[in-house]
């Protein structure tokens, strides 16, 4: 389906009621307003508190005065007409539109994960590169419940069985559960998310989707609504969807794996693969340097929670360091088997519990300072870096501190978006260890 020309257009085209006017928080979730469809297009545009931009995951906000200022302003929310779609399991005609976050003067908000990147994506351009990403998503079909000190459980299929074992790449297995992918696949269609392909991960009751290639703000755009299709179709079919890191102790963890590769923008030539012959070129090596350098840096914008360092371990399909390699799924970098003018490479490290626009964010920042520092990347694993040591933040507390002391990200991504995204973190993790867990409940009780 067409972009609409105006969002009038595509409010009539479509007999549109209400308007869901979003904007994405710095843990990913949607924020915003619904508005009747005259009243939307009166307005041209919202206002929202820019303390919103802060909520913690559990809705928390920390002291909002050094990044906002002392009298919580508001910030101008722009409707982005090319975002507009319609919401396919509404009730009545309901469009969703995400919108920009401004300050008054229209300069934009620095909090604002999709300004984050376009901060970075701006950087490029100013290179005469298009950097170019296809995400795989990863995520848990799951048994409905309502104790959260209970473990996960995988649902029931229409075979009223609950997957046994792991079935990767079983198609009976994704069978098993028809009637919500052919509902998925229809609602991503009429959303306009450009889903490609299917399958069976290798946990009990885990899928994978990917997504067509295309340019990072767009993706970024596909995943963040992805994520919301999912779970409501999930509801409609009596069963959870989470994009949790590691929702099942004895299963493997969930990832959003980003393939990227970089275009001449003049040219449309891939600046990894030499014009003449095919061969990698210097800009593929300093990239991946880039990554190897700083992807350690980056993990709160990649391993965002708790819960996402218990997905980063030896032997449970995801990556410990970051080590590269050709068509080798042990490291963090993984190098496909490709011709020259698709050659790419794939990071592994993020979690699919990330806020696409900031793990879009942080591979490519990571990848342009490679560029520009002309960084030198080891030699490619021909072996399992599991075998390898760890070289990426073990915890939560160890990943902030190494993203407060990296300056070069401080240019990149800009200083006052790093200090509110890790004040963010910080009252995130603040408020997981006053938590007293049932390990600690049956092991301590009465042993100590």
């Amino acid at each position: 389906m067409a972009t609409p020309t105006t969002l009038q257009d595509f409010l009539s085209e479509h007999r549109i009621h209400e308007v869901e006017c979003v904007i994405p928080d710095m843990t990913g979730i949607a924020r915003g307003k619904i508005l009747p469809k005259d009243l939307f297009l009166n307005a041209g545009r919202m206002r929202l508190p820019k303390s919103v931009l802060l909520n913690t995951v559990n809705g928390q906000q920390p002291d909002n005065t050094p990044y906002v200022g002392e009298t919580d302003p508001d910030m101008v929310c722009v409707p982005d007409a090319s975002t507009a779609r319609v919401v396919p399991w509404a009730a009545e005609s309901v469009a969703v539109v995400i919108h920009d976050c401004e300050e008054f003067d229209g300069s934009p908000v620095s909090l604002s994960p999709r300004s984050v990147l376009k901060r970075v994506l701006a950087l490029y351009e100013a290179q005469g590169w298009q950097p170019v990403v296809a995400p795989e998503m990863e995520f848990y079909l799951v048994a409905r419940q309502q104790n959260p000190h209970e473990p996960l459980q995988p649902p029931l299929g229409r075979s009223g069985k609950p997957e046994a074992g792991r079935q990767s790449y079983s198609i009976d297995a994704v069978n098993d559960f028809d009637p919500f992918f052919l509902e998925l696949s229809r609602f991503c269609e009429v959303h306009r998310l450009g889903v490609e392909t299917l399958i069976h991960e290798a946990g009990a009751g885990q899928m994978e989707i990917n997504f067509t290639h295309g340019e990072p703000l767009e993706l970024a755009d596909r995943v963040f609504l992805f994520k919301r299709t999912v779970r409501e179709t999930a509801l409609r079919h009596g069963i959870f969807a989470t994009f949790m890191a590691k929702p099942m102790e004895a299963e493997p963890g969930s990832a959003m794996h980003i393939h990227q590769s970089i275009l001449d923008s003049a040219s449309g030539h891939n600046i990894f693969s030499a014009p003449e012959d095919g061969a990698v070129t210097p800009h593929f090596r300093h990239y991946i340097a880039g990554l190897q350098r700083y992807v350690p840096q980056l993990m709160p914008m990649l391993a965002p929670y708790v819960n996402s360092y218990r997905r980063l371990s030896r032997f449970m399909s995801a990556p410990i360091n970051v080590q590269w390699g050709y068509d080798n799924r042990t490291c963090g970098i993984r190098v496909p088997e490709s011709d020259p003018a698709n050659r790419r490479l794939e990071n592994r490290v993020p979690g699919v519990d990330v806020n696409p626009y900031l793990a879009m964010a942080a591979t490519l920042a990571a990848g342009y300072l490679g560029l520009m520092e002309r960084r030198q990347p080891s030699e490619p694993m021909k072996s399992s870096a599991w075998d390898m040591d760890h070289e990426l933040p073990s915890h939560m507390e160890d990943a902030i501190r190494r993203m407060r002391e990296c300056e070069p990200l401080r240019e990149v991504l800009g200083g006052a978006f790093i200090d509110a995204f890790l004040a963010v973190k910080e009252l995130e993790y603040a408020t997981y260890n006053r938590v007293i867990s049932s390990w600690e409940r049956e092991h301590l009780l009465l042993l100590v």
